[in-house]
């Protein structure tokens, strides 16, 4: 009876310990409510929002369900998510080579996961779209029914779109999840001695502006199309 009882607590022991190591080495992944593949991406597209700009944009990040949910991070010129987010492990860190991509599968993790009728928004489209539409901080339900933080951005047509802020993802965990959202722009900055920044749209509840940042870190991605 000792015999089984070990055998069993020794199950148990292995099935918790073997969760706790999957939760740790997915914790930059997508979303659990996203419907997934085996490489951790969205299966399905979204739909392309007219705002009355020179690009649709779409109505969820890559990975999610629904325009509230986090959905996937990415890394800036890459097409698949990761466990962990750093400079040793980036494919484009320093590498003077790139230039914007928007539309190029190789690179472009909309293009990649959602077809060719969709891209990343250029460094240029990304202001477009704070320059030429309202934006109001405000809170929209997840998929798991609870309040997630963002903004709807509206255009002058009163179609709207939300991003959430989804945070970033700096090594293995999620930083500024709520407060901020960082969300990649096709475009690299480059200069005569740097090749390792590449342009963002960036928000929290008072402002919204484009900026740049090191390539590695793990971002959101919210498609355009035609």
């Amino acid at each position: 009876m000792k015999k089984k009882f070990f055998s069993l607590f020794a199950i148990v022991g292995l099935a918790v310990a073997t969760t706790l190591s999957l939760s740790l080495l997915t914790a930059c992944d997508d979303d659990d409510d996203t419907k997934v593949e085996s490489n951790g991406n969205s299966t399905e597209a979204g739909e392309a929002v007219d705002l009355g700009l020179s690009v649709k944009w779409a109505n969820v990040n890559v990975g999610a369900a629904k325009p509230a949910d986090y959905g996937a991070y990415y890394a800036w010129g890459e097409t698949t998510t990761k466990g962990s987010y750093n400079s040793d492990n980036s494919t484009t860190y320093n590498d003077s080579s790139i230039e914007d991509f928007s539309g190029n599968a190789t690179y472009d993790a909309a293009t990649a996961n959602w077809g060719t009728s969709w891209r990343l928004p250029t460094k240029d489209e990304c202001q477009e779209l704070i320059d030429n539409c309202t934006w109001t901080w405000t809170t929209q339900e997840n998929s798991d029914g609870g309040a997630v933080n963002g903004y709807q951005v509206a255009g002058s047509n009163d179609n709207s779109i939300f991003l959430p802020a989804a945070g970033h993802c700096y090594g293995s965990s999620l930083d500024n999840v709520g407060p901020c959202g960082y969300y990649w722009s096709s475009t690299p900055r480059s200069t005569t001695t740097s090749y390792y920044d590449a342009y963002f749209l960036y928000f929290n509840s008072s402002n919204h502006y484009v900026n740049y940042s090191y390539r590695y870190d793990g971002r959101s991605v919210r498609p355009v199309s035609e």
